[in-house]
């Protein structure tokens, strides 16, 4: 339904983030469940979905999968995601954090050689190119695209998606107000831009900081996911953030011909209001473009 001078987005990604799953379930540093806290999230995108909301093209999660890189972590994840994805219809793709291990991950969560080879990938969502990019540095929770990474992302952007490319990584290419994610900032962040610069990259996806953020790097717009585990409680001062269990979230990237939006939606929700219905959706359908304006965007008469 068209009511403006958009037409309707050409793709929908669901972005999620941070799940720092552990084995059997074990409560993340003794206190929050983040088994409980993804079935949450992924209840909610699955009631949204069957709602009609929206339509995915695909599940992002864009690292720290598990807090420890446990192989039963890994596999605990794929058995709770999996199944929601296929029921959506919708491809999954896992990116790799810094508290993920590469050869647990590859070996038990995408089926492959478990060596300590970065875990990469392109998918073709119908004309969108959504690249994975691997920022986790082994040993290490700072990140990095080292050269070898680079050179390929050049190769894989050397000729233009039709719709245009999508960069998915953990670390986000982005300063933050609290100064302890610049410690375990992505390192080389100038060399990566090289690689962007001039390219038809339109958007680029991260994880790590476990709040929402965006901002812009080499020209292209970054949104930051928040952790669906637990997040920062970023209304302290600076130097006294730290983490709680409350206001997770995720998002929907929504990619249009001219534009790509990032709209947070939170886990939590209260019965909403009933103004903002079908039937009245319906009656704005029924009527001119200008009798719609008369009849919603007009302001009554001041006193």
């Amino acid at each position: 339904m068209q009511f403006g001078q958009h037409a309707p987005a050409q793709r929908t990604i669901v972005h999620l983030s941070d799940t720092h799953l552990l084995a059997a379930n074990a409560p993340l540093g003794g206190r929050y469940d983040t088994e409980g806290n993804l079935r949450r999230t992924l209840d909610r995108v699955e009631q949204m979905a069957t709602d009609g909301a929206f339509v995915p093209d695909a599940l992002v999660f864009t690292g720290d999968l598990t807090d420890l890189g446990e192989s039963l972590a890994y596999v605990r994840v794929r058995e709770l995601v999996e199944p929601v994805a296929a029921r959506l219809g919708a491809p999954v793709v896992w990116v790799a954090g810094n508290h993920d291990e590469r050869p647990e991950m590859r070996r038990d969560l995408l089926g492959l050689v478990p060596d300590e080879t970065p875990i990469t990938g392109v998918w073709d969502l119908g004309g969108l190119r959504l690249v994975a990019l691997d920022s986790s540095v082994p040993g290490w929770h700072h990140g990095e695209i080292d050269a070898a990474q680079r050179e390929w992302l050049r190769g894989v952007l050397s000729e233009p998606a039709p719709l245009g490319t999508i960069l998915a990584l953990h670390h986000p290419p982005l300063p933050s107000h609290v100064p302890m994610f610049d410690i375990l900032e992505l390192r080389d962040q100038a060399a990566l831009a090289q690689v962007i610069a001039g390219s038809d990259v339109r958007a680029i996806l991260a994880g790590h900081l476990h709040y929402s953020m965006s901002g812009t790097f080499a020209g292209v717009p970054v949104s930051v996911a928040a952790a669906s585990c637990y997040t920062m409680d970023v209304a302290r001062p600076p130097l006294r953030v730290n983490g709680m269990d409350a206001g997770q979230s995720f998002q929907l990237v929504h990619v249009y011909a001219d534009t790509v939006t990032h709209t947070v939606v939170p886990v939590d929700a209260e019965d909403p209001a009933g103004y903002f219905t079908p039937d009245w959706y319906a009656r704005m359908a029924d009527l001119s473009p200008e009798q719609r304006l008369e009849a919603f965007s007009r302001k009554p008469p001041r006193a």
